[in-house]
This record gives C-alpha cells, structure tokens and sequence, in this order.
C-alpha cells in the first residue's frame, strides 16, 4: 500500500466467482487517494461493475476484502451498503414526486432526522429542512442547475437529471462517490458538458490542496470512452481478462485483473482539448485491455501509477504530497 498519502478506498486481493465456470475478477489490489477522480474501463463483461458494487457494499467478494478509510476514525471492511459511499448509474433514479431541490434535500433530511423529530418537534424541524433545502440549491448551482430547482424530474433533459443525479449523492458527502457509465446515454454534447462538470469538481480538490485542505471529492468512474477516462481525472486503471493467465500458472482464467495503471493529464475546466494528444495513451490501454489477441507483457509491466506518484511524475492533487 502507498505510505503518507490519504488513502480512501483499498482493494486487497479482491476476486470473485459467482461459480466454478463464471470467474470475474481476481487479485485486483487498488488503492485510491482522497481527491482523485479515477477513470476504469476494460472489456465489456471483464467485472467493472462487479467491483463497484463490492466497494459500494452490495456485493460481497469471494476473495480478499475492500476497506473504507474515512475521514475520522479507523479504516474498516466494507460489509454492506453505507452512507460513506454513493453510487450513480445510467438511469438517474430520481424520486419522480419530487422537485430537482426536494430530490437533492431528502437524503440530507433523512439522514439527520428521525419521524420522530419532524412530528414532535415542528419548529425545529423546519429549521433543519430549511438549511438542508439551502444547501441542495447551492449543490445545483454549482453543478449548473440554479435555474432548474423547482423543476420535476420529466420537465429535465437527460443531461439536467444526470446533474441532479450527482448533486443527490454529493450533498452525502460520501468518502467516494462510484459511477457506473453515468453519461452512456446521452447524446456527445451534453456529456462533453458534463465531463467539463467533473473537470471543474476536480479543480475544487486540487484548490483545496494546495490550501492544504482535504479534497472534497474522490470518484471511480467507470466508462467505455477510452478519452473520456483520460480527460475526467488524474488516473486510468484497465481491468481485463485478456491477460497471460497461462503463463502465470492457471489452466483457465481465474477472472479479470488489473492490468493497466497509469496516471493521466489534468485538464483544466473550460481549457480546449486537443484529444489526439490521448492517441499514444489511448492506443496503449487498447491494445494491453481491450484486445484479446496481441501479446500480452506480465502483468504489472504497466501497473505503475504509484511509481509514477513517487517519482514525482504526476500532476493535480497528488503532486502536492508527493512520497512513498
């Protein structure tokens, strides 16, 4: 594991097998540092959303462990779904009866009350819903919606839903917030803006520190636009199964390990971006992820972010504490 960096989510190990003949993932060792906003692609079918969900504690692996290492108190394993972490998936789930503002409110609201005090104590409670419907607006506007907060969720585009969507699982705070293909379903301009959306939430954490703050935001995004994880972060990971497994001692492939792990450019929100400037980047994480028929180098050749991060190699929120 990485020393003297803040370190939030760790995958020990990790493997899973729903059975003997379906082997999805093995031996992936991950760690991610608190504002780092990591892209994960890989073959469709290779475990990505498998190993959301088991950091995101819906899943259970069969081998290894995740921990959570939170802000204050001590590391633990992820045994279940928990308030420290927040998902957001192609489908927005937003609560239809609700406003854009009362969507984002209601998880905050939930959270810090109980029935109890919002029946017996009504005075009080209005105070916390007002305060808490105070910083829903300011989750929207930051995230462009400061005109759409009193809008349903069928008078929103795709793109406004998706916004509100996140806004719903930041305002949690979560240690890291998981998205799974969160923009696979709309059209290229409204995912160029919010790909810019995350490129301005990943300003905030290199803002904070350089202040010497915490970031606020840790991510994983997965994703099958190969620019797109080298855009959105700091950090591209590659998980995949077309891997020399044999070489590695095993008669058939025990699941989809990482591959690939390298660091990316840090874009500036709003800066223009010369995507062929991705091709050597993106040809590399083709050919070792994608691909299953070019030769394969032992794994770990290219799993060097951390390398990287103590050769002083790597830009963003990173740079500032840089070390093993």
């Amino acid at each position: 594991m990485p020393r003297h960096h803040d370190i939030v989510v760790s995958c020990d190990a990790v493997g899973h097998a729903f059975d003997e003949r379906t082997r999805v993932l093995h031996d992936v060792r991950l760690d991610i540092a608190r504002g780092q906003i990591v892209g994960l692609v890989g073959p469709s079918g290779c475990g990505k959303s498998t190993l959301l969900f088991q950091i995101f504690g819906k899943l259970r692996p069969t081998a290894g462990a995740v921990e959570i290492h939170p802000r204050a108190g001590e590391r633990h394993p992820v045994n279940g779904i928990g308030a420290d972490r927040c998902m957001v998936l192609q489908d927005y789930q937003l609560y239809p009866h609700l406003s854009a503002l009362g969507n984002v409110a209601f998880g905050p609201m939930v959270r810090d009350t109980s029935p109890a005090f919002r029946t017996l104590r009504p005075f009080a409670w209005r105070k916390v819903r007002a305060q808490q419907r105070e910083r829903a607006a300011a989750m929207l506007e930051k995230l462009g919606l400061a005109g759409h907060v009193d809008k349903y969720p069928h008078q929103l585009s795709g793109g406004q839903r998706q916004r509100v969507a996140i806004a719903q699982a930041l305002i949690m705070e979560p240690e890291i917030l998981l998205l799974d293909e969160p923009f696979g379903a709309l059209d290229d301009a409204t995912r160029e803006s919010l790909q810019q959306t995350l490129l301005g939430l990943y300003a905030e954490n290199m803002a904070a520190a350089r202040r010497g703050a915490m970031p606020p935001y840790t991510m994983l995004i997965v994703t099958h636009e190969l620019n797109e994880a080298i855009l959105v972060g700091d950090r591209v990971v590659g998980l995949s199964q077309h891997w020399d497994w044999k070489a590695d001692g095993h008669e058939a492939c025990p699941g989809a390990t990482i591959v690939y792990d390298e660091k990316a450019s840090v874009e500036e929100p709003g800066q223009s971006v010369d995507l062929a400037s991705y091709a050597p980047q993106r040809d590399l994480i083709r050919s070792l992820v994608m691909r299953k028929d070019t030769p394969k180098p032992p794994v770990g050749t290219h799993v060097r972010f951390w390398d990287q991060v103590r050769a002083g190699e790597v830009e963003g929120v990173l740079a500032a504490t840089r070390g093993t």
